[in-house]
């Protein structure tokens, strides 16, 4: 097999990997659990920062398994029931008395934003009785850069005894969407069949979103078909079970979301329509595997091009590989292909990230609708000229037009939108 393909199955499975609740609360309460491992006792003071872009992630979403939201809460509840070697699965084994207990630390959780050169940035200090615990998680999710007890550096970058540690990630293989979409198509699929399971886990999440959480929107979609006011197609399918899985995770539903580039939201958007697709066109099991390859592997693709936490809604990028997966099982080829994914960032590439929460799900919704119809332009040969705006008729320069527009262009958008929120936060604490 081609050394390229191997890196990509092996970027596949470090990029696409399961993560109960939102990625960014998981990195506190990730920290919070590794704080509690070295201090061995419950802290009397807890002190957390975090980056503007994390704070921005963190306070506006539900925490799995307590009903309430934001980073305070993923703090106390790590400290109480988090797992430190679950990665971000980290409260997969809560229970409601640990819930309980965490609301009695609450009070002495204090939350600030500090200002760190990296996007993806969590810091926990716990104290009690003369003891002190710290632990800082930077660069991934689940990256832990520095563990201290009562001073002392127990551990720094890449060692920690008796601790799961994940050291930064290599840089991604080279690539382009041709190389993309050939890989798709011919690796073998014993290779590949891994992917899925993301089908399976973002499937049980939207169907647990149709049963009503946060917006509702999935649900008020599918009440709408009943009612007849929208019609069973191709783009409501994938709109209602697309938001319906985003429904459940932003409100803290206790199952996992496969996700994509350490976000569930980018997960769903690169599986939930393109399982829409495959099931309203009665793909084959294979169809459907090499799609979500496809589609997967694009959106890691675009986000390479990005900072992992920006202004840019990363949801609709990685419904760009939904698009492509679409196109293709809807017999279009590479240039159709190509036309869609041009065809999407001429549309939606200015959605803004204004922080995770139950809007999210609208922002899926949106996303995965202009997925289908711009497959639908696609396969019909129409496409955005690229003497239109940041579009190219060469895609992969698109896709680094995307990313320049979010790495360099919407820095200020960013600040804007973190002041804001900051704001907010300080004047319900007054």
């Amino acid at each position: 097999m081609k050394a390229q393909w191997t890196d990509f199955i092996t970027l596949l499975k470090r990029e696409v990997v399961p993560a109960l609740g939102c990625t960014e609360p998981m990195s506190v309460a990730l920290a919070a659990a590794n704080c509690r491992k070295l201090l061995g006792q419950t802290p009397t003071r807890v002190s957390v920062w975090v980056s503007g872009n994390l704070f921005k992630n963190g306070m506006g979403v539900g925490v799995p398994g307590t009903g309430m939201i934001g980073l305070p809460v993923a703090a106390a509840v790590g400290f109480t029931g988090g797992n430190p070697d679950a990665g971000l699965e980290v409260l997969n084994t809560l229970t409601l008395a640990q819930v309980e207990e965490a609301k009695g630390l609450l009070p002495i959780i204090k939350v600030d934003v500090k200002d760190v050169p990296d996007v993806l940035y969590a810091e926990v200090l716990a104290e009690v009785e003369g003891h002190s615990a710290r632990v800082v998680i930077c660069t991934d999710h689940t990256r832990i850069v520095l563990m201290e007890l009562d001073g002392e550096v127990l551990m720094e970058q890449n060692s920690a005894p008796g601790v799961q540690i994940q050291s930064a990630k290599s840089d991604k293989p080279a690539m382009t969407l041709r190389e993309i979409v050939a890989f798709a198509l011919e690796v073998p699929l014993a290779e590949i069949d891994f992917i899925g399971a993301a089908a399976t886990m973002n499937q049980a999440l939207a169907d647990e979103g149709l049963q009503g959480y946060g917006l509702r929107i999935g649900k008020i979609l599918t009440e709408q078909v009943e009612r007849k006011l929208l019609s069973d197609d191709l783009m409501t399918l994938a709109m209602r079970l697309s938001s319906a899985a985003s429904d459940a995770r932003m409100d803290g539903a206790m199952l996992p979301a496969m996700s994509n580039s350490g976000s569930g939201n980018q997960g769903i958007a690169a599986t939930m329509p393109v399982v829409a697709a495959a099931r309203f066109l009665k793909a084959s099991d294979e169809q459907l595997t090499r799609a979500l390859v496809m589609s997967h592997l694009v959106a890691i693709y675009i986000k390479t091009h990005q900072n992992k936490l920006s202004a840019l809604c990363a949801a609709s990028t990685a419904a760009m590989g939904s698009g492509a997966a679409i196109t293709w099982l809807l017999g279009g080829q590479f240039e159709q292909i190509s036309h869609c994914i041009n065809n999407m960032i001429g549309d939606v590439s200015g959605i803004i990230c204004d922080g995770a929460g139950s809007a999210c799900s609208m922002k899926v919704s949106t996303s995965t609708s202009a997925a289908v119809k711009s497959s639908l332009m696609a396969i019909n040969n129409l496409h955005v000229p690229q003497s239109e705006g940041i579009v190219s008729d060469d895609v992969d320069e698109t896709i680094a037009n995307l990313g320049r527009l979010s790495k360099l262009g919407m820095l200020d958008t960013d600040i804007e939108i973190i002041n804001i929120m900051r704001a907010k936060q300080q004047g319900k604490a007054q």
